[in-house]
């Protein structure tokens, strides 16, 4: 049955109340202290992102569809601006956690005000045009979302008490399946998206275009804490046989001896989680690692990393969905033992591909054209999606990308065996 117009605009309404309500829920068991804090400049305050979001209803939305809609604040385009020049003026990134005014409670005051006019525009008629802009801002909330996650886990983490976000009960932790490499055929496989793929895609994953993928190999399972101890343990750190120059100057000047939370008391390793300090689980797949990281694990393990090509052949060819993976909806925000083969969900993956448009890739016109295509330049794609992704945001399409250093969101490794 074919859903009527009136139907599509109740189903959009009630998924934004239900996306707006979880980013409120992310938040929840925050003190209005934490809301504040930015300790490096990837990691945003949650209270910059609980009014960006908002103001990119506002911005793109509201003041675009709603006749005579008054803005709540005239500074909020200022400060609550990411990085669109084309809306105006902003204040740098490195400032948010400068922000202590507005309060928290105004800017949960701004998100109520724009929360009514939004129900009041998708009350009515709304056009499909109309929709599919709100989709592109739930989208967006939804990245956000796991932004959050991820940037609290950096706040809390760095506060030297290692305090727990909420209290979350890890499930029993089995051992770590034998690693296995499935064989990918060789072949042309259609990477990318036409249009909306499962409901949504980004520009960035379009046009749907051919790709010759060779005969390959690709590991069932990440790599674990284990094997990454391992890694460690073998002094890899310290050689530079197996670092591209930059991430052994990175090593050097930064003193980096093992992945982002992992903490040596007492000769133990322990990890920090949003459940608090834990001891290190060798079974449950390591994480938090940047791009040079796992390239060099890989040269170590006598392996390589997939390509972004690779990868997506790989889950077309073996029909990878959400059903076996560990999204932000288990409430762990931890990553598990694989059972079976994850693709999606569980930890991001790196791939050895730079971060550049599709063949016939255009780029939208105007400010929302400045969402992925300026930023397809020195950045690595990752696939995969993660424990703190929300579950209908992935898919097998989906491109993340981010610096070859960054090790703040989870992150990890999936091996390729060598040609």
């Amino acid at each position: 049955m074919q859903l009527t117009k009136t139907d599509l605009t109740r189903e959009k309404l009630a998924r934004y109340e239900k996306i707006r309500n979880l980013t409120v829920a992310i938040c929840a068991p925050l003190i209005p202290e934490d809301h504040v804090v930015q300790p490096i400049v990837d990691v945003s305050p949650p209270k910059w992102h609980l009014a960006h979001t908002t103001w990119f209803f506002e911005t793109f939305v509201l003041k675009q569809y709603y006749k005579n809609y008054r803005i709540f604040d005239k500074d909020f385009n200022f400060i609550f601006n990411s990085y669109y020049e084309s809306v105006g003026e902003r204040a740098f990134r490195t400032h948010r956690g400068n922000l202590t005014r507005p309060s928290v409670s105004e800017v949960h005051e701004y998100r109520r005000y724009v929360d009514v006019f939004m129900k009041e525009l998708l009350e009515r008629e709304a056009s499909e045009q109309l929709l599919d802009l709100v989709e592109l801002g739930l989208q967006h909330e939804q990245q956000h979302q796991e932004l959050l996650l991820t940037d609290i886990k950096y706040i809390l983490g760095n506060n030297p008490l290692f305090p727990e976000y909420k209290r979350i009960m890890q499930p029993v932790q089995d051992e770590a399946k034998e690693l296995r490499f499935i064989e990918i055929p060789e072949g042309m496989y259609e990477i990318g998206c036409e249009n909306n793929c499962e409901n949504f895609s980004f520009d960035n994953e379009q046009p749907l275009h051919k790709t010759f993928v060779p005969h390959f190999k690709i590991a069932d399972r990440l790599v674990t804490n284990g094997e990454y101890l391992e890694f460690i343990n073998d002094g890899v750190y310290k050689d530079f046989r197996f670092w591209l120059m930059e991430g052994f100057e990175l090593v050097k000047s930064f003193n980096w001896e093992a992945p982002l939370y992992w903490i040596k008391k007492q000769g133990e390793w322990y990890e920090y989680t949003l459940g608090g300090l834990q001891k290190l689980n060798l079974n449950n797949p390591v994480t938090h690692i940047s791009f040079y990281e796992a390239d060099a694990f890989s040269k170590w393990a006598g392996k390589r990393l997939p390509t972004e090509f690779e990868w997506e052949a790989a889950a077309k060819y073996l029909n990878a969905n959400h059903d076996k993976g560990n999204f932000a909806e288990s409430g762990l925000f931890h990553p598990v033992p694989e059972k079976e083969m994850m693709l999606l969900g569980n930890a991001w993956q790196w791939t050895y591909s730079p971060y550049h448009p599709y063949p016939g890739y255009a780029q939208e016109e105007g400010a929302l054209g400045e969402y992925n295509g300026k930023f397809m330049i020195n950045q690595m794609v990752l696939r995969g999606g993660s424990c703190a992704t929300p579950k209908d945001h992935t898919r097998v399409s989906y491109r993340n990308f981010f610096h070859p250093d960054k090790k703040w969101q989870f992150t990890g490794i999936r091996l390729c065996e060598k040609d």
